[in-house]
């Protein structure tokens, strides 16, 4: 017997998005992100230059470690001396743009792609991301699509963000509750 159901990914057309380059292009950045920028001996100034030759507008300083994943270059803004640590997936569908003196520590996902779960064709929802000077972004932190991280804002170790995160303020991952058992902790 065969279930009906709402979605019907054979319907998904793509519709509003712009990759922004041509498919050679396309393809030629993804085995030099893969062969080159996401190497451990590739170094950092080398990921730079190689970012920029592909459309990536980085200002002064910018320190991109190993393992850093940008779906695509040309669609990425970082501004002077930011940091951009080990194995961050910048999963830009579309436009992120990151301002000065901001990190964005180990494993960072940032990600400004989705879908809408009300289409039956499950079409993008996409939306851009702005990290605002002197913002940070910690360990294993993920922002989603459509969000702004505020000038000097925190995005703690393992925080989910949908929303905009005020300028100074801090977006927490919650604590994990903690049972005890008798004398055990």
């Amino acid at each position: 017997m065969q279930m009906s159901h709402f979605r019907h990914l054979s319907l998904f057309t793509g519709n509003g998005y712009v990759k922004g380059r041509s498919k050679v292009v396309q393809v030629l950045w993804v085995m030099v992100s893969s062969l080159i920028v996401q190497r451990i001996w590739c170094p950092s100034r080398l990921r730079v230059r190689v970012l920029r030759a592909f459309g990536a507008n980085i200002g002064n300083g910018v320190l991109i470690r190993e393992g850093v994943r940008v779906h695509w270059p040309w669609k990425l803004s970082i501004g002077d001396n930011s940091w951009i640590g080990v194995d961050v997936w910048l999963l830009n569908l579309e436009q992120i743009a990151i301002g000065q003196d901001v990190c964005v520590s180990q494993s960072a996902f940032i990600c400004t792609g989705s879908h809408d779960a009300k289409s039956r064709s499950f079409e993008f929802d996409n939306a851009p991301i702005k990290v605002e000077d002197g913002a940070w972004i910690a360990a294993r932190a993920t922002v989603l699509r459509g969000v702004t991280v505020g000038k000097d804002a925190v995005v703690g170790a393992t925080a989910l963000v949908v929303r905009d995160v005020p300028a100074g303020s801090r977006a927490l991952a919650p604590l994990p509750k903690q049972q005890w058992r008798g004398s055990e902790l």
